[in-house]
């Protein structure tokens, strides 16, 4: 199946059809995904329809190589974790997928890469491999064109100056960074920037720092960036696509991509939407490892096909990529 095929999707019959074909195929391929559905009753026969299709407990990531065709790898994407735990591995065997996933995705929302200055403030990924957000940052900043967009790990008095430098010039800024990264500059430094710039944070505390629920995080950026919205990103290791908000933490997918929430109490049963649930992610440009997969995250979805993000489910793993637990 061409790749075209999935950035294509122009509307909802589009995306179910595809999704029904991605099935398929992935239940003939990917060996650790039909045990699954087999253990669960389904093959693919017995599914007609969308809603039909089994999720994949994101933990099998962890345990087994989750791949839907005999490619070789050519990048294997790893999680963060604490020491000593486990991590997700994500095998990918056609990189070019996830560059045309998060270039379509970004440009889906906000316009060309180009327009922007993409300065990348990532600490704690930059410090280890296997980062699927560094990857994405890098090659944001090398297709900017832009000799100012770059990564920044412990020169912030640089990151400071260049930011300053590209207000004066105005200069449509993309500030991509982690949760405690970004509260640090603020305490540390005054910028009163404008709308022209977006502040996009990816989530992440990871012990670095307190805990906050999302509104006060950003109530926090909002006042110390001096603008009147901050953006959000979710992502994760496991996929190969993005979710963006621009404010209020409520997201919203590009077209290959679609949230759905399940009963906490009975993962097989899928929750009408304005109802808190698990959170499901199908992601059609996962087409060779798995599309269906369920996360450890809760969340609630709404009639115009956007999502919140409300925690985590006890027990889970603190993840790099995910937002604040409220």
């Amino acid at each position: 199946m061409q790749a075209d095929t999935i950035f294509s999707i122009q509307n909802h019959s589009d995306f179910e059809r595809l999704a029904l074909r991605i099935f398929t195929h992935q239940y003939h391929n990917n060996s650790i995904y039909q045990r699954f559905c087999n253990l669960l009753g389904v093959t693919k026969t017995s599914v007609q329809h969308i809603n039909q299709i089994p999720y994949l407990p994101i933990h099998f990531f962890k345990q087994e190589k989750v791949v839907s065709n005999q490619i070789p790898t050519q990048k294997v994407f790893t999680s963060s974790g604490t020491t000593g735990s486990i991590t997700s591995k994500h095998y990918v065997s056609d990189l070019s997928v996830y560059e045309k996933s998060f270039t379509k995705g970004f440009q889906y929302f906000y316009g060309g890469i180009t327009e922007y200055v993409v300065l990348a403030l990532l600490p704690s990924y930059l410090e280890r491999e296997g980062s699927s957000l560094v990857y994405m940052a890098e090659k944001l900043i090398k297709d900017s064109n832009h000799p100012e967009s770059d990564f920044y790990l412990h020169n912030i008095p640089e990151l400071v100056k260049t930011i300053q430098k590209l207000i004066s010039k105005d200069k449509k800024i993309l500030l991509l960074g982690v949760s405690f990264a970004l509260l640090d500059l603020v305490e540390n430094y005054n910028l009163q920037l404008n709308d022209t710039c977006v502040i996009m944070e990816t989530g992440g505390m990871k012990g670095r720092r307190k805990e906050m629920i999302r509104e006060e995080l950003h109530e926090v950026l909002k006042k110390g960036f001096g603008v009147s919205q901050i953006h959000s990103e979710y992502g994760m290791t496991e996929l190969l696509s993005q979710a963006y908000s621009k404010d209020n933490g409520i997201f919203y997918c590009p077209p290959w991509m679609r949230i759905s929430t399940r009963n906490p109490e009975d993962p097989l049963t899928l929750l009408e939407t304005n109802k808190t649930g698990g959170v499901n992610i199908t992601d059609l440009a996962n087409i060779n490892s798995c599309s269906f997969i369920a996360t450890q995250d809760l969340g609630k979805t709404y009639p115009d096909g956007s999502f919140e993000i409300l925690g985590r489910f006890d027990h889970s793993d603190i993840r790099g990529c995910n937002l604040m637990a409220l």
